[in-house]
């Protein structure tokens, strides 16, 4: 889980490393960047932010303006992936929990893998307001900053990724 840091003074980059690594992980695999790519996408997230440190605000949180990051560096892997060909989902799928017992960690991946696959049958705007809103828990004034979207807006999106993603769930269980 992600330290809730707020920035007052120079920012120590190893730690904001540490601490926020998973939450990035997270969001890029959920917004669909390519299980082959999500490494290298995460990194690109922390290249960015490190040159762009001078940037963070100070009272502003360093996980939610590296969510913001990684919801762009996430729209472009997957605007890249539109030109050319990918494979499965592979290490996407890999819940990485040792304390369960293999039937259950069977059933996680699978569960992330169907959650994913239905993810990736909603619009991009729609899928990066519900990642961001049902995953990582972020308030939808949050989301409109992150995205500099109307509020009204995103309220619209989550409501539309939601309905369309409930639907989806209905159709696998049909």
């Amino acid at each position: 889980m992600s330290v809730a840091l707020v920035m007052s003074s120079p920012v120590d980059f190893t730690r904001l490393y540490r601490a926020e690594v998973g939450r990035v992980w997270r969001v890029v695999t959920r917004l669909g960047v390519p299980a082959a790519e999500v490494e290298d996408a995460v990194q690109d997230v922390f290249i960015i932010a490190h040159r762009k440190l001078d940037s963070l605000r100070p009272g502003v949180a360093p996980g939610l303006w590296l969510t913001g990051i990684a919801v762009k560096v996430a729209h472009d892997y997957r605007r890249r992936t539109k030109r050319k060909p990918t494979g499965p989902l592979e290490h996407a799928t890999k819940v990485a929990d040792l304390a369960l017992a293999p039937d259950e960690l069977t059933a996680r991946r699978d569960a992330m893998g169907l959650a994913l696959r239905l993810l990736d049958q909603l619009e991009p705007t729609q899928r990066e307001v519900f990642v961001l809103a049902e995953f990582e828990q972020l308030s939808a004034p949050e989301i409109a900053e992150l995205m500099s979207s109307p509020l009204n807006t995103v309220y619209s999106r989550l409501r539309l990724a939601r309905a369309r993603f409930n639907e989806l769930v209905a159709l696998e269980g049909a």
